[in-house]
């Protein structure tokens, strides 16, 4: 739904002010990945991603009773299939939240304002960075077994 309504209230915007620079939306079409990320065409990130989705689906079921799992791997999935279906329909995805940081250089690359991007790509970068950090939480020792 965010992604249908950057569409019809941004077409024709440059872009919209909310919080002065810092934080404006601007319709962006993204044929490459997050991060300003470009290995191959829109089609690749598309494969990439329905690949990935049943793999998943498959740890969904397979930590169905670890909420603390479960939860970032529903935020990809999520934010995957928000971005696949950008692509199947459109052969790009909508982005339109625009933020700036800090400058900052990575990879010899100067970035000025951050890369824009959309809800979808927040969940799945938000679901990445928990599941980075439960990582380092030890489990329970009744936690070893991934289906209890």
């Amino acid at each position: 739904m965010t992604k249908l309504w950057a569409v019809r209230s941004l077409i024709d915007k440059d872009s919209v002010e909310v919080l002065g620079r810092f934080f404006m939306l601007t319709l962006v079409y993204n044929e490459g990945g997050a991060l300003g990320t470009s290995i191959g065409s829109s089609n690749l990130y598309l494969v990439i991603s329905i690949v990935i989705l049943p793999l998943l689906i498959f740890y969904l079921y397979q930590y169905r009773e670890r909420r603390i799992i479960c939860l970032p791997i529903a935020f990809i999935a999520g934010g995957a299939i928000g971005n696949i279906i950008d692509r199947i329909y459109l052969g790009k995805v909508i982005d339109f939240i625009d933020i700036d940081f800090f400058d900052f250089s990575i990879f010899g690359r100067n970035i000025e304002r951050w890369w824009t991007f959309n809800i979808a790509d927040a969940a799945i970068s938000c679901g990445i960075v928990f599941l980075i950090i439960v990582s380092f939480i030890p489990a329970k020792k009744s936690d070893h077994n991934p289906a209890n």
